[in-house]
């Protein structure tokens, strides 16, 4: 894992770079969005092994479906010639990090037990942005085996209100007693 964004990381840096001075990262965004989906297709990771398919092929394949701007074309086929479409995703990733720390914002990765009712996820987000001091992007999940409440993690840092964690944490100290 440590290696594919190792390899990606020129790539996006380069990529974003050059979207940040044109002005158009949202562009960058979803299209770096389309191919990464792509590129992580069951068919495509069985493509990349055969050596019949030439990268115009590639390159083709990703354009299924409408024309695909020249830069797209440009990126598709240096990743391909250097046998890095693999760590497409890992460029996508690694973009759309550069693209949230130009934007002052942070993804928030949030777990329910219950979907949220109608303004409580808004609350939440306030509050996070007052705690973080940015703009924070929500990806919301339901998962039942967290009995009650929410656990929210930002970055390296995870905030755990759920009513399992709360249990895992009185057996941890009743254990330890």
């Amino acid at each position: 894992m440590a290696e594919t964004a190792t390899i990606a990381r020129p790539y996006a840096e380069a990529l974003f770079a050059l979207a940040d001075q044109s002005g158009s990262l949202a562009h960058w965004s979803e299209t770096l969005g389309q191919l990464a989906a792509i590129a992580q297709a069951p068919e495509m990771g069985q493509l990349l092994g055969n050596p019949k398919v030439t990268a115009a092929q590639f390159v083709d394949l990703f354009s299924v479906g409408g024309a695909m701007p020249a830069e797209a074309k440009a990126l598709l086929q240096m990743l391909i010639e250097n046998r890095r479409l693999k760590a497409l995703p890992a460029v996508r990733d690694q973009f759309e990090h550069l693209k949230a720390e130009r934007e002052g914002a942070v993804d928030a990765f949030v777990e329910t037990a219950f979907p949220f009712q109608s303004g409580e996820l808004e609350a939440l987000v306030a509050d996070l942005e007052r705690r973080f001091k940015r703009k924070v992007r929500p990806q919301v999940s339901v998962n039942k085996e967290l009995i009650g409440g929410a656990r929210v993690s930002v970055g390296d840092q995870v905030i755990d209100g759920t009513v399992r964690g709360k249990l895992d944490a009185m057996n941890a100290g009743l254990m330890g007693s």
